[in-house]
Formats: structure tokens, C-alpha cells, sequence
């Protein structure tokens, strides 16, 4: 049997996990209703599903910082700890990871995955941190290992004049493009440029520059859960319900004319002060769609599927700033529960993938930047979701201090201090100033 190359492995590969990604992002942009609309059908569309889920992502990046120790805090492992913070922090500044970050997550919950590469600008001498699209991204991972990935392919298209720049490969498709593939493992890597291999070297980095993550995981599995299948039904529903009730309501306000009795009728107009002439027998009188209470039966189950909605996202009414019942500390994080505990299962991932990202932007420097931090332990620190009682923080994170409990570099951490380190000589450098209080 012949053996495919990669472009043709690709092509070949997760074609259903391709088809649920356009979608569900086919559903997030808007386009929620199937089939073809009847003739003089309403079709409004709610996007509710938008809505939800830039809600949760922003409570998800509510707030985050990366913290490095040293292994052995002895024979400068401290300062070398400080300097690969100070290293990250400019990593994060240069590639303008807060927006990135914000994309990517989104793009994860509507898709079900998300990717970083991380990889070195021999031009501009620093890391480079990007989102690759995730339709576009393959993985080969150890059968009874799905955490242990081998190889990656990433696939994307170049406009013909690129390729011919770039690689000196000319277009073929009627699309005046071409498509790359990048294939990387721990020992090699391949570029592929259409069906032709115009690179292939040892892998200049050592790992796979890759980090690709589930925005949900389903247990065994190597792919990631969207956040939209689940909202589809009741988003559907409430698109239809409200556009039954728009319609009744539009004729409410141009009202029928029923004819009782009449063979025939012309001109009859529903306006003010028109007059109509009725054989002997006949009745006439105008169709109230709303008596009976008709328009609260349709309310009614709007409410319900609106409800659904915020069940089923995991976001609750509160979330969006509604308090009718100025709900306040526990009482209120009781109420935010559902969502706290989405965002913290998210959460659970996305510390490693944060983490991850940064050791390889670490192990880069050291590689390419010619500088060496030594065994660092990389971490992630979460800010709170709901508003805290600082003052009272304040307090316990003392006497934690006091007692010999907490560091005060962790008491800086949990009061919201992202750099405690830097925050500390620029305390000292103040108190050691002409004229400085004395420090207690």
C-alpha cells in the first residue's frame, strides 16, 4: 500500500470534528434557523448564544498573572526567578496576550478546542506567541495516552503570489491559492507547499511548539466540547417563539375583518370611520387575536425557554448585572454558583496551558536568547470572580503573615499584587527616600 504523505493525511483527517466546528460557528454568527423559510414566514433571530457565551469568557479572563519560583531558592535561584517574571511579563506585553487571549477563548467555546504557537523571530530576536485557527490544527497523540501528542500538522492557505514569493511555488487551484503544512515532532519538521516537501530539518526547538487544549473535555478524549450544542435547541425555540409573537402582535394592530353570512365582498377597508354595507342575516366584527389572555400564554413560554437558556449556559440573570433582590456576599455567590463552577472547570485547564506556554517561551530564551533561568517552578494565579472585602482581606492575609502562615509574598498575591516582587523594592527604594516614614 502506497503511503500518504502528510497533505494527504491531513486531507483525509477529522472530517467530523471539521463539520461540527463550522457549525457550530455557522450558529454563533447568527444563522440558527434550518431548512427554507415558508412563503410570508417571520424569521427574527435573538442571538442569544453570542451573548451567553462572550459572558462567561469574560468571567473566565477576569483576571490572571503568571508567578515563577525556583526549584532551589539558594545560589541566586531567587533573582533568577524575578528576572524569568520580568522576561514573561515583556513576552505577554510584545505579543499583546490579553486581546489574544480574549480571541482565542472565545474562538475555543464556539469551536470546542483552541490553540497557542509559541515559537522564536530570529528577525525581531524574541518569542513569538500566536493563535493558530484550530480547523486548521492536527494531532497524532500515544493510543492509550491522549495527553502524549507525537506530532502536529498545521494547515492554512497562502495567496498565490505568496507562495511564489515565499516559496517559489506556484498556485494550482482555481482559488489562486495554495496550502501550507507545517509537520512538527520532538526530532523533525516538514513544510509542505501544496503536494510538494520544500523543507525538511531537525527540529530547531527540541519540542513541539504547540499547545493545543479542549475548551471542555469529555472524558477519554482528545478533543474539546463547544459551548454552543447545547444551547442550539433552546436558542432555536426562543427564535421561533418570539417571531410567532411578533407576527401576532403586527396583526393585532391591522386586525382581520370576519364576514358572517356575506357570499361576496369588495373593498372592505379596516380604518377609522369606514362604513360597510351588510346584507340582512350577516355579521361583521374584527378577529381580537389577543382576548383570553393569549399573548401572556405566549410570554409565559418565552420566559421559560429564556430561563432554559441561562440554565443550560451556566450563566445566571445575576451575571448580566439584574439584582432585583440586591442580593450581597454569600447570598450572592450562592447565586453565581452555576457559573463560578463553569468557569472554574475551565479554569482547571487553562492553568496548564497557560503554564505550558510559558515554559516554552522560557526554554526558547535559554535556546535561542542566550539566557538561563535554571529549574523554575511556573505557575498561575486566578484573580476572584465575584468583588471581595479588601479591607477584610486585608486583615486575615495579615495575621495569616503574623502567624507565620502566609509569606508576604503570597499575602501580595491574594490581595491582587501581580508582580509582588517588583511591588517590594519599590517599597524599599521609597522608604529608603529623603524624608520617608519610618516603617513599623
Amino acid at each position: 500500500m502506497e503511503k500518504l504523505s502528510l497533505p494527504q493525511q491531513v486531507a483525509r483527517r477529522d472530517r467530523e470534528r471539521l463539520r461540527a466546528y463550522r457549525e457550530n460557528l455557522d450558529f454563533f454568527t447568527g444563522r440558527q434557523w434550518s431548512g427554507r423559510p415558508r412563503r410570508g414566514e417571520r424569521r427574527l433571530t435573538f442571538n442569544y448564544v453570542r451573548v451567553l457565551l462572550e459572558k462567561v469568557t469574560s468571567y473566565l479572563l477576569s483576571g490572571s498573572n503568571i508567578a515563577v519560583e525556583p526549584v532551589d531558592p539558594g545560589q541566586g535561584g531567587m533573582e533568577r526567578a524575578r528576572e524569568a517574571e520580568a522576561v514573561l511579563r515583556r513576552v505577554y506585553e510584545e505579543n499583546r496576550l490579553e486581546e489574544l487571549d480574549l480571541a482565542t477563548e472565545l474562538d475555543a467555546a464556539v469551536l470546542g478546542d483552541g490553540c497557542y504557537k509559541v515559537f522564536w523571530d530570529p528577525s525581531a530576536r524574541r518569542v513569538r506567541v500566536t493563535s493558530p485557527d484550530a480547523q486548521g490544527i492536527h494531532a497524532w497523540w500515544i493510543p492509550d495516552d491522549p495527553s502524549s501528542v507525537w506530532r502536529v500538522a498545521s494547515s492554512y492557505r497562502v495567496a498565490a503570489e505568496d507562495a511564489q514569493s515565499l516559496y517559489n511555488v506556484a498556485a494550482k487551484d482555481s482559488q489562486g491559492s495554495v496550502t501550507v503544512v507545517e509537520g512538527w515532532t520532538e526530532a523533525r519538521f516538514q513544510l509542505w507547499v501544496g503536494d510538494r516537501l520544500v523543507e525538511e530539518r531537525p527540529n530547531p526547538y527540541g519540542f513541539i511548539p504547540f499547545v493545543i487544549f479542549p475548551n471542555l473535555r469529555d472524558p477519554k478524549k482528545f478533543w474539546g466540547t463547544s459551548d454552543v450544542p447545547v444551547l442550539m435547541e433552546p436558542a432555536r425555540e426562543l427564535n421561533r417563539a418570539l417571531s410567532q409573537l411578533s407576527a401576532i402582535l403586527e396583526l393585532s394592530g391591522n386586525p382581520i375583518a370576519v364576514l358572517e353570512g356575506v357570499e361576496e365582498a369588495r373593498d372592505i377597508a379596516v380604518e377609522p370611520g369606514a362604513v360597510w354595507e351588510l346584507p340582512e342575516q350577516a355579521r361583521a366584527y374584527l378577529l381580537d387575536l389577543l382576548q383570553g389572555g393569549g399573548v401572556k400564554l405566549h410570554t409565559d413560554f418565552i420566559e421559560l425557554v429564556y430561563k432554559a437558556l441561562h440554565d443550560l449556559s451556566e450563566a445566571p440573570r445575576v451575571s448580566f448585572g439584574s439584582n432585583p433582590q440586591r442580593l450581597s456576599g454569600v447570598a450572592l455567590e450562592m447565586e453565581m454558583h452555576p457559573l463560578l463552577q463553569r468557569v472554574h472547570r475551565k479554569r482547571l485547564i487553562r492553568g496548564w496551558v497557560y503554564r505550558r506556554r510559558a515554559e516554552m517561551a522560557l526554554r526558547l530564551l535559554e535556546r535561542r536568547g542566550g539566557m538561563e533561568f535554571g529549574p523554575l517552578w511556573v505557575r498561575v494565579q486566578w484573580e476572584p470572580l465575584l468583588p471581595q472585602d479588601r479591607s477584610r482581606l486585608v486583615q486575615q492575609e495579615r495575621a495569616l503573615v503574623e502567624a507565620g502562615l502566609h509569606s508576604r509574598r503570597r499575602a501580595m498575591e491574594r490581595l491582587g499584587v501581580s508582580d509582588p516582587q517588583g511591588e517590594k523594592l519599590v517599597i524599599r527604594q521609597e522608604a529608603s527616600e529623603p524624608g520617608a516614614p519610618a516603617s513599623g
